[in-house]
């Protein structure tokens, strides 16, 4: 672990994205659970940052990283995003969970995947603290060989109008989210109540993200074939980066020391049952 996390460092001090924001770091994994599950946690924890409970606990100034995965697969819709855009049939037939998020954004269908959110209550504005979570995943990949950089404008380009591919997260992408060969890699969304501020993101481990498209409500507007190969031509996974799914053990160590080290500290690991009674409602 000290020796990963002297790596970890050497690179962060390469790539230059030391740049602390944080009194402390805390970091929770839960694993693999069901989507109401995953996202009923974020809810609470944000209700938890809102009236102080974490804070009154952890300190003021700390933020919270959380490392999980989906069990069965599921789809979430981003918070303002339309339910008629999904196939309820079709997702009920194959055991598909439908769930809302509380971040905004596009549909994403969680499958092979490692995910993570990030919680804080910062003044800082929102642009800040999406670069510094992608700094953080950008840290981890490169101690996989993964050289990702920051989209720099949307993919689908800004005069695109909302069409086939603005059901799926994965067909454009917002400044500072990461890219390797020109296709997105990781897909954040990001909400912001007074200084609360919540993150999510995917990590596709394979291509079976795409599999979206069987799950799209077709429409004039809409047709899920071609969304089928929009994501084809805009996504990337690790896999196709690899040649293999680096174990889901593996990326939460990287991601716990990269948080840290982006950071300049080392990072608290929470268990969560440490937490479950500031998530009581």
């Amino acid at each position: 672990m000290a020796s990963l996390y002297c790596t970890l460092l050497n690179l962060s001090t390469l790539l230059n994205i030391v740049t602390p924001l944080f009194s402390k770091v805390y970091c929770v994994d839960t694993g693999f659970q069901s989507g109401e599950e995953n996202m009923e946690f974020d809810r609470r924890m944000l209700a938890a940052f809102l009236d102080g409970r974490f804070q009154r606990r952890f300190g003021r100034g700390s933020c919270l990283w959380r490392f999980y995965a989906w069990t069965p697969f599921a789809i979430t819709l981003g918070y303002n995003q339309s339910e008629s855009d999904i196939d309820r049939k079709a997702c009920l037939d194959d055991g598909i969970d439908i769930v809302r998020r509380p971040t905004g954004g596009r549909a994403v269908f969680h499958a092979d995947e490692f995910t993570y959110s990030f919680i804080t209550d910062s003044p800082a504005e929102n642009i800040v603290h999406y670069r510094m979570v992608h700094e953080v995943i950008m840290l981890a990949l490169e101690a996989i060989g993964i050289h990702a950089e920051f989209c720099r404008s949307t993919l689908s380009g800004p005069e695109r109008a909302p069409g086939n591919g603005s059901v799926s997260c994965f067909t454009a992408s917002a400044r500072y989210e990461l890219q390797v060969a020109a296709r997105k890699l990781v897909g954040s969304a990001q909400r912001r109540t007074g200084n609360i501020i919540l993150q999510h993101g995917s990590l596709p481990l394979s291509g079976r993200h795409r599999e979206l498209w069987r799950y799209i409500a077709a429409s004039e507007s809409c047709v899920p074939c071609e969304i089928r190969e929009e994501m084809e031509k805009k996504s990337i996974s690790l896999e196709e980066i690899l040649g293999y799914i680096p174990p889901y053990h593996r990326l939460a160590e990287l991601m716990l020391q990269s948080t840290g080290v982006q950071q300049g500290i080392l990072p608290v690991v929470l268990q969560a049952c440490e937490l479950s009674d500031i998530l009581e409602k």
